[in-house]
């Protein structure tokens, strides 16, 4: 049976949106294949870690007839790959095999039964529905995403906090040492929703959103008390949320800070940079004097080397020597593509406040470090 016949580029980009959360090891193997559902013309390609599922549908030819099975996603994207993007290529199945052919070459690939695939259960109790462009909900969790905890013990940090409330969408993400907060308006009211999503949802979630084409294109969203389920671009992507309460992100963000300086975003990343390359592996440390008129980032290190750099600034505010990991800085001026930022400043010992004038919404705060 001939399960699809395509033009390369067609079924690569089909498997390639649902393959990114398949790992290359994993304790089940058929973990490891994607879910191949065929009804009629159209093929469902199904992914799966227990934890999250991806579901795209597209209009491959082939026999009509219904079918199932699964097999390796990354031998047969690996494979894909290999061939030229124009060519026609054909799946077709016999005896718990997989044949992929294209030109001259011929691949027999194993496979595994379907209804041993384990598809997420999904929950019966999503609220409302609501929706944003894509290209929304990708230019805030880019203005976050990097503030996110790493397999930290406070299991809650690892992911980012969703908060859709009235006409409004707060994405806000923390490690403990930093917290950034980005914030969108909706086009319609929806009650009060407040979901974690799991660090690799978010990941995910960015690779797959779109941010050019369509100004119209909508990503839906849907929250239950464990799950939440998108559905964009032909996708359908259901996750597991994380349990436990997040921080009080509101009694992080200071208010009130007496002193501010608005400055150019790429001077003073080019100067950060410069000064991390002087910086200790363990500590990675920067100290900004902050006077009328200048700021002086100077770094050293372990070997007594030291890296001195200075900006003219139009600040007339109090003399504040303070210390940052300069990573944390490095980070939230890569990550916003603003030409200024303003930083607010009340003392050496207080965390400092960082929004930039032409995005509002967006705030990230950085804790200062001992130096």
């Amino acid at each position: 049976m001939i399960v699809l016949k395509a033009a390369q580029e067609k079924v690569l980009a089909a498997l390639q949106a649902v393959s990114g959360i398949v790992e290359r090891r994993h304790t089940l193997p058929i973990l490891a294949n994607v879910l191949i559902r065929k009804s009629g013309p159209q093929i469902e390609f199904t992914t799966s870690d227990l934890e999250i599922q991806v579901r795209t549908t597209a209009e491959l030819d082939g026999d009509v007839a219904d079918f199932a099975t699964t097999v390796g996603a990354r031998k047969l994207i690996d494979i894909l790959r290999s061939m030229p993007a124009d060519q026609i290529v054909s799946l077709s199945a016999a005896q718990s095999k997989l044949t992929l052919q294209g030109g001259r070459s011929r691949f027999t690939l194993q496979t595994l039964p379907a209804e041993d695939f384990p598809l997420v259960q999904e929950a019966a109790d999503f609220g409302p529905a609501f929706s944003v462009p894509q290209k929304t909900l990708k230019r805030l969790i880019d203005q976050v995403h990097f503030s996110m905890a790493v397999h930290d013990i406070r299991y809650y940090l690892n992911g980012i906090l969703f908060v859709a409330e009235g006409t409004s969408l707060i994405l806000v993400a923390t490690d403990g040492h930093r917290l950034a907060l980005a914030q969108a308006t909706l086009a319609t009211e929806i009650p009060k929703q407040e979901v974690i999503l799991p660090r690799k949802t978010v990941l995910e979630l960015q690779r797959l959103l779109r941010e050019d084409g369509d100004e119209g294109a909508l990503i839906e969203m849907r929250f239950a008390g464990n799950q939440a389920k998108f559905s964009f671009s032909g996708m359908e992507f259901v996750t597991k949320l994380v349990e436990g309460k997040f921080p009080d992100y509101n009694r992080v963000i200071p208010k009130g800070h007496r002193n501010a300086v608005t400055l150019g975003r790429a001077p003073l990343l080019a100067c950060l940079q410069r000064a991390a390359i002087l910086t200790s592996e363990k500590f990675k440390g920067v100290r900004l004097n902050i006077e009328p008129g200048s700021l002086r980032i100077a770094s050293s290190n372990a070997e007594q080397e030291e890296a001195k750099e200075e900006l003219e600034i139009d600040y007339a505010g109090d003399a504040i020597e303070i210390g940052f990991n300069v990573t944390y800085l490095i980070d939230v001026l890569v990550n916003v593509s603003a030409e200024m930022v303003k930083i607010e400043l009340q003392d050496s010992n207080s965390s400092a406040l960082i929004s930039v004038p032409d995005l509002e919404g967006f705030k990230y705060v950085v804790m200062p470090m001992r130096i």
